[in-house]
């Protein structure tokens, strides 16, 4: 008998996130169930050393559930811009590809724009300014050597 792996194997079909994604939708309301039943033995613990766990399990079960809206959000983009594109072939024009900058350029305008909607704007753009003052701090001589 012959064992495959079904990652490698064509007889599997070809992988498309979205198909994926209503497959396993199931999934997401399993996940958030988990989680709610993480903060409430989160708030009726009382051992530090388990406080402690719980919380960082809640904390990796947020950074995913934030790393899947992101990557949820960036199919959505490249979906909208490929529609775009057949749009305008359709109507006889030639199509453009983005540069990976200028992919990146539209990213950071939409973060800006979120950020301002948000009211965050401003304390992201102060620790940035803070992050540069300390990279550049870095780079300058130091007054030793001189």
């Amino acid at each position: 008998q012959v064992r495959r792996d079904p990652r490698f194997d064509d007889l599997s079909g070809e992988y498309k996130p979205e198909i994926f994604m209503k497959t396993y939708s199931f999934l997401d309301s399993i996940k958030k169930q988990e989680k709610e039943m993480v903060q409430k033995q989160l708030k009726k613990c009382r051992n530090t050393e388990q406080k402690e766990k719980l919380q960082q399990l809640l904390n990796r079960m947020t950074q995913q559930e934030q790393a899947l809206k992101n990557q949820q959000k960036l199919r959505e983009r490249e979906l909208a811009f490929k529609r775009r594109r057949r749009e305008l072939a359709k109507q006889g024009k030639k199509p453009f590809f983005l540069k990976k900058s200028e992919k990146r350029k539209l990213e950071l305008a939409e973060k800006y724009t979120e950020l301002k909607k948000s009211g965050k704007l401003e304390s992201f753009l102060n620790k940035k300014r803070k992050r540069n003052a300390i990279k550049d701090k870095r780079h300058l001589p130091s007054q030793k050597n001189l």
